[in-house]
């Protein structure tokens, strides 16, 4: 970073350079003296000129290079305190802490290395000009304060950059029936203005107005002085390099530390097949995600729903990478999973039915064979005799504990027992013969 700053800075005052000797030379040559006397200011309008575009590419490419570099470091330092924290954060805390650290190394890039160069160029102007007061008093304004009435309060935005992520998702994957039903429009709506909102918050205090009316106030107390032109034109290109910074100012963090819950859902206890009913938006995710958080890596597993942009076989083998074929296809078989094991099933699952991709995730969790099994809707997609033949299968194969999530009273009394979750709490149905 040290060598973009310097290089940064010989870009700068190249550019200031170029401004005032160009001022110099055509003051200069409305006085019409002879040739030789404006040569070496000829050449040094043309060798600043060729400096400053070389310096600037030069100054790109140390910078980025600089911020690339410690991205690779302050990420690593990122991961190993997530290793060590005793309180695995949310996915909520994650997207914060991710934005952080995306925060830090544009900050490096767009505010710190602008400020520190600005402040260079303009402390050797200063010196250069012999600390004329009004370019001091607009340095300083433009430098210190204005950037510091610039920086944003802090504000938590992961729930709204999250609602943005999903209202995006559910336009890309699920155009079609949002179509069919006459809802792309509305939806559409709705992420735009998700979208306008979360900028509006983003956006820093824009003081730019101000920085320019600073830049030109200062001028023309240096033109009221009787300055010289050739320094107040570069005074102006100095407070040029500083106007930016009125609008690029280094964000507040977003809070990371996340406690554990203050309240946790009543859970069942894990024996035997368990099935957790009713209706929609009584929390029966949210359960089956406060079980699964509980539960220590060695005592359970939950079956990733995620499907990879990568062929069938691949996918059920992250249950079990050292599976065999017989294994392999022994799952298939229980989750009645149809499709060819080097068969690519595109990002998501987007090159497959919904019902084998609900199979393909069946045929994963039954190769893990999990002691505790949690599965939420694991059958949606499937016709309804084939959904209680699949589960039927898939709860006759599991040798220790299954917590299901599901809607479909036919497939009670394929469990040992029921909870019913409705708005006052869990009623314990009893055991279904």
């Amino acid at each position: 970073m040290k060598l973009a700053i310097l290089v940064g800075t010989l870009a700068e005052l190249a550019g200031v350079g170029l401004t005032a000797t160009a001022t110099w030379l055509i003051m200069r040559a409305a006085e019409h003296p002879p040739m030789h006397a404006l040569t070496v200011a000829i050449v040094a309008v043309r060798t600043l000129a060729l400096a400053k575009g070389a310096l600037r590419y030069l100054e790109r490419l140390t910078s980025h290079k600089a911020v690339l570099s410690e991205a690779v470091e302050l990420r690593g330092r990122v991961y190993d305190d997530l290793a060590h924290r005793r309180h695995i954060p949310s996915g909520t805390a994650l997207t914060r802490i991710v934005t952080n650290v995306d925060q830090q190394l544009d900050t490096r890039l767009r505010a710190t290395l602008p400020w520190i160069t600005a402040a260079l160029v303009g402390g050797i102007v200063t010196a250069a000009s012999g600390f004329s007061l009004p370019l001091v008093a607009g340095l300083l304004i433009n430098l210190a304060l204005l950037p510091w009435l610039a920086i944003r309060k802090p504000r938590d935005l992961t729930p709204l950059r999250a609602r943005l992520t999903e209202q995006t998702t559910e336009l890309v994957h699920s155009k079609e029936e949002l179509i069919a039903y006459g809802l792309f429009d509305e939806k559409l709506r709705a992420a735009t203005k998700t979208a306008k909102e979360l900028s509006c918050k983003e956006r820093t205090r824009d003081l730019t107005p101000l920085a320019i009316a600073v830049q030109f106030g200062a001028a023309l107390l240096m033109l009221a002085q009787h300055e010289p032109a050739w320094l107040v034109m570069a005074a102006v290109a100095t407070f040029e390099i500083t106007v930016p910074l009125a609008a690029l100012t280094k964000p507040v963090p977003e809070p990371t530390d996340e406690p554990e819950p203050a309240h946790s859902p009543e859970t069942p206890e894990l024996t035997g097949r368990t099935a957790i009913v009713g209706p929609s938006g009584s929390g029966k995710t949210t359960l089956l995600n406060a079980i699964a958080r509980k539960l220590e890596p060695s005592k359970g597993a939950l079956a990733d729903a995620h499907v990879f942009h990568t062929t069938v076989r691949t996918n059920v083998l992250l249950a079990k990478p050292d599976a065999t074929q017989e294994e392999l296809d022994r799952a298939a078989e229980i989750a009645e999973l149809d499709l060819d094991w080097d068969r690519v099933v595109g990002e998501r699952g987007e090159e497959i039915s919904g019902g084998q991709r609900q199979r393909l995730i069946l045929t994963r969790s039954v190769l893990a064979n999990p002691e505790v099994l949690l599965l939420d809707e694991p059958t949606e997609g499937l016709d309804p005799e084939q959904a209680d033949r699949v589960l039927g299968k898939v709860l006759d194969n599991c040798q220790g504990t299954a917590l299901v999530v599901t809607h479909r009273e036919e497939q009670l009394a394929l469990f040992d027992h029921v909870r019913h979750r409705g708005p006052i709490g869990y009623e314990h149905v009893g055991r279904v013969g």
